[in-house]
Order: structure tokens, then sequence, then C-alpha cells
């Protein structure tokens, strides 16, 4: 199994990383530096499962803000508007697997 990569990003940014990539599924790694934010985003034909790693990220889905501390895991059905951040002053890892690729 691979492990995941140590990656830092800086205040207000956010670094990502593809760990698997197939015709059925992505699973793409996150490292949100402190203060930065995922812009709310839909995946109309695709769910979408957060897997929070490292930190505490506010996970904003449906207009709705819950803080999710690692280990924790957030599932966001079809089409439903959902976006990440970090409002903590340590880096926030998680990953997002979405599925089907569309």
């Amino acid at each position: 199994m691979d492990e995941l990569p140590d990656v830092t990003p800086d205040p207000g940014t956010i670094e990502t990383r593809e760990l698997v990539v197939d015709d059925d599924a992505l699973v793409k790694a996150f490292f949100l530096g402190p203060g930065a934010e995922l812009d709310s985003h839909d995946h109309p034909e695709s769910l979408n499962v957060f897997h929070v790693l490292a930190g505490t990220v506010t996970v904003i889905q449906a207009g709705e803000e819950e803080s999710i501390a690692a280990p924790g895991v957030v599932h966001h059905e079809r089409g439903v508007a959902h976006g990440a951040r970090n409002d903590t002053d340590d880096v926030a890892v998680f990953t997002a697997t979405l599925a089907p690729l569309p």
C-alpha cells in the first residue's frame, strides 16, 4: 500500500495529489493550508466521499457547515453541492473519492 505524500501547503493554499485514477473511480488527496477553502461544487453524475485523515475540516454541504475531525467520513450524494475549509492553524488533509467517473 502506498503512503500519503508529505505535503505542507502555505496558509490559504490547497495542494492536491491524484492517488487512484481508473475507469471507475478517482481518489484525490487534498492538503489544505490554514485558512484554505475548496469552493462549493457538485458532481451531478457521481457520489463523493471525503475521508478526513489529519486535522479538522469544516465541510460545507447544501449550505450547512460541520467541523469533521480526523478520522472522519462525509458522504455527498450525487448533485449535492459541497466544499471544504480549514479554519485551524494546522494543515488539514482529506481524500475525496469520486465514483463512478462521469
